[in-house]
């Protein structure tokens, strides 16, 4: 079985983004050391054009090959005028309102996402599903998610995006791994309680 990995951003006080979902205040962080452990333990979370940017498009995936995100994540890339921010991955959009994909690329779920999702987690493979964000879909796959991947950056944004959109749900996770930053970024890494 594979595992879905809710790989996310957050300010210390758990919000992925502000009130409008903008969550560009934490990319500061993103620094020399900081970008060296993406590139080594997460090369595949960094969007395609990001990667020919950074010169390491040629990195193999090394924890994932599909992607599943929001609407309102997608929408970033394409107000960018791009169509397959990951086109490294199989890419999924989970969207009520987007009905036709702009790229052939790029798979538009828009019913039963849980139902999606377990197919997929179903496939044979080594590697897992990167969910992307934003908050509402990791609030409809919170029963699905096997493992999170917090990177907290050292501000607080006081109100805003909360890490997952969902009605109150206690769910319990243990905590694997810490992984502390010059910076001030802090990246915990826990797997579903079982």
């Amino acid at each position: 079985m594979r595992k879905l990995t809710y790989f996310i951003a957050c300010s210390l006080d758990g919000f992925i983004g502000g009130p409008d979902g903008d969550g560009s205040a934490m990319i500061r962080f993103v620094d020399e050391e900081f970008l060296a452990f993406l590139k080594e333990e997460h090369p595949e979370t960094l969007p395609t054009h990001g990667r020919r940017a950074l010169g390491c498009d040629d990195l193999e995936n090394r924890r994932f090959d599909t992607i599943i995100q929001g609407r309102a994540s997608y929408d970033l890339a394409l107000k960018e005028g791009i169509t397959s921010p990951y086109a490294h991955l199989r890419q999924y959009v989970a969207s009520r309102t987007l009905t036709e994909s702009p790229d052939p690329d790029v798979e538009i779920v828009s019913d039963d996402l849980v139902g999606k999702v377990r197919e997929l987690k179903a496939e044979e493979g080594e590697l897992g599903i990167y969910l992307c964000g934003g908050s509402q879909l990791a609030g409809a796959l919170l029963d699905e998610i096997d493992e999170l991947v917090i990177k907290s950056y050292p501000i607080v944004y006081g109100t805003g995006m909360p890490m997952f959109g969902s009605d109150f749900a206690l769910t319990e996770f243990t905590l694997d791994e810490v992984r502390a930053f010059g910076n001030g970024a802090v990246v915990r890494t826990y797997s579903r309680k079982r």
